[in-house]
């Protein structure tokens, strides 16, 4: 009999990634996917512990579920299994159960493969389940063979953890160390996403370019070695990869943007902050001259590269020059896109306890504000440098519009252009006619593939 499994993605692509595993896992045991919680028999909230109040949004998502479940059960419409997982659950999990003791299992996500044997226990009556351990074993060799999630542009997982230790960041102890895939194990998901009908793939790390899986000699692969056999494969039209660490952004994977056609001329490269005594304190073990000479290599070997990076405002002892320093680091940079956010302290980490240095809230959101809008000015006037050129577009889904459709260009903006439905899926040639702060606004060129149906 088929099941209703629910799964609410909080966070990063790799959530995204995780939840279409589960979902993977689940479907053997009958239980397809729904947008409803009211119909779901299982509920995941599948939880990020990096963004502000990240706990306090988990325990109001669990409330709402849990009034779900009373209404399913004063309705006769059966029980309902409601698990955390991700982050939060692995930073948290027993504060989880005493809080909410309604919730029937929290795990972690190096241990969802074993989300089937949880979901038996559940049904037993076994009690609450915990299983926040880093297993000694991949958790990607206990994974499905064949995957459902055949999206035109999919996220594939080829590493996880962090060794950086970040004073800021909670990865190292919610993900674990760095650990890398075999080389082998991510040929053959590739090769089965593409059989599926997935054209892009977007390489997935919470340090991507730490990559180092184990090659067909036993000896480690790069990251940069294992874009290159991807390239290989027929039916890969474009490949991506995020999130990358300056540290490890060597001469090979700068290469590889001038040197692999289908590697797509866009990349995310955080740098958090502009200033040297920030960035030490960061514990970011590099500066902002060596990061503005690693851009400089980049856009040596691939000139059309799209730039995009994060940045923390406001982080313990940030002084205004400190501030005024990634300003001009912004500047000189010269952003397609970005994401900024204020600091705000995560339990356990090293710069939680800077307590004494922590900055008013009130300068946090000034400076915020006055770089958001030095990033937004320079992300309008890259898409506005669009306009004329003819760029080709991945046609991912139909616009809001009737007869819109929407796709990703290489630089990862989105594209809307007037089109029939049917068109999607395929790579079309467009020329560009408006560029707007998040996105451009084209026209298929006529006699382009996706103009020949």
């Amino acid at each position: 009999m088929s099941k209703k499994l629910y799964i609410s993605t909080y966070g990063c692509q790799m959530n995204v990634y995780d939840s279409a595993r589960m979902a993977d896992l689940m479907a053997p045991l009958g239980y397809t996917l729904t947008d409803k919680p009211a119909s779901a028999d299982m509920a995941i909230l599948n939880t990020c512990h990096i963004r502000e109040k990240a706990s306090e949004k988990t325990f109001s998502e669990l409330g709402r579920l849990r009034k779900t479940r009373e209404g399913r059960q004063s309705r006769n419409e059966g029980d309902m299994i409601i698990a955390v997982a991700g982050c939060v659950a692995q930073a948290e999990g027993a504060e989880i159960m005493k809080r909410a003791p309604f919730v029937d299992m929290v795990f972690g996500p190096q241990s969802y493969h074993n989300l089937p044997q949880m979901v038996a226990e559940a049904n037993r009556g076994v009690g609450h389940i915990l299983d926040t351990d880093f297993p000694v074993e991949p958790k990607f060799d206990h994974l499905p063979k064949e995957a459902i999630d055949t999206n035109l542009s999919a996220f594939l997982t080829v590493q996880e953890g962090c060794d950086k230790f970040c004073a800021f960041c909670v990865v190292p102890y919610t993900r674990g160390a760095e650990f890398s895939r075999p080389v082998a194990s991510i040929v053959t998901e590739a090769k089965r996403m593409i059989a599926g009908g997935t054209r892009e793939i977007t390489l997935l790390g919470q340090n991507v370019n730490a990559y180092h899986g184990e090659g067909a000699d036993g000896k480690p692969v790069t990251l940069a070695g294992l874009i290159y056999q991807l390239a290989e494969i027929e039916g890969l039209e474009r490949l991506r990869y995020t999130t990358s660490h300056p540290l490890e952004m060597t001469e090979e994977l700068c290469k590889a943007h001038r040197d692999v056609d289908s590697l797509m001329p866009y990349l995310h490269l955080p740098v958090q902050a502009g200033s040297d005594r920030i960035l030490a304190a960061m514990n970011r073990r590099h500066t902002a001259d060596e990061y503005r000479r690693i851009i400089d290599k980049l856009r040596h070997y691939q000139p059309d590269l799209a730039l995009s990076g994060d940045f923390i405002v406001g982080f313990p002892g940030e002084t205004d020059q400190d501030f005024e320093d990634t300003l001009q680091l912004v500047r000189d940079v010269k952003y397609a896109q970005a994401y900024s956010f204020k600091y705000s302290p995560r339990p356990g980490t090293p710069a939680a306890g800077l307590e004494s240095e922590m900055i008013d809230e009130a300068v946090k959101s000034e400076r915020l504000a006055r770089l958001q809008a030095l990033l937004n000015e320079q992300q309008l006037a890259y898409n506005q440098s669009f306009v004329g050129r003819e760029i080709d577009v991945l046609l991912e889904r139909e616009g809001k519009r009737e007869g819109q459709i929407v796709g990703r260009s290489p630089y990862m903006q989105s594209v809307f252009v007037p089109s029939p439905a049917h068109r999607i899926g395929r790579i079309a040639t467009v020329i560009v006619q408006e560029g707007n702060a998040n996105s451009l606004r084209g026209e298929l060129k006529p006699g382009s593939v996706a103009d020949a149906a």
